[in-house]
């Protein structure tokens, strides 16, 4: 892991409440010259401490209302005389395939999987789990929860 220093995280600060700031503007609060951010911001991009930039989309403005967390639990049988790819290996390359999803992240515990759904209304969710997640060959088990209130949503890492 790359180090970073003090001045680092006030960049790293600067740029995850506003990723469009000029390196001036940066400079200016960091006490450095325009030219030193502009290094120090390669750096951290070359080094993969930034790994992109990108514009927040407000889910609900697009028509997308509905947020889901859904557990799924994959089949545990791997025959590999008849199958090419384990039920893991064919669930990862689907899930990179679903719009729906927004977030993948594997678990410990009973679930394998915490997926995060952006979708339009309940009939997109029911068409999504009836004709997409749960006639997949490595679902076994799915459980869902629907976001009623959010309270916090960030992008920013605690740096």
């Amino acid at each position: 892991m790359e180090a970073i220093d003090k001045i680092d995280r006030q960049i790293l600060r600067i740029l995850q409440a506003d990723g469009r700031a000029s390196f001036e503007q940066i400079a200016e609060t960091v006490s450095l010259s325009a030219s030193a951010v502009l290094r120090r911001v390669k750096r951290l991009e070359s080094t993969g401490i930034i790994s992109g930039y990108v514009a927040l989309v407000n889910p609900e403005n697009i028509g997308l209302g509905l947020t889901a967390y859904v557990t799924v639990r994959l089949e545990k049988r791997f025959d590999s005389k008849s199958q090419t790819h384990s039920p893991l290996e064919l669930f990862k390359v689907s899930v990179g395939l679903w719009p729906e999803v927004i977030e993948c992240s594997a678990l410990t515990g009973e679930m394998d999987f915490l997926l995060k759904l952006v979708i339009s209304d309940m009939k997109a969710y029911s068409d999504f789990m009836v004709h997409t997640l749960l006639v997949h060959p490595s679902v076994q088990d799915c459980k869902t929860s629907f976001v009623m209130n959010q309270f916090k949503s960030t992008t920013a890492m605690p740096v």
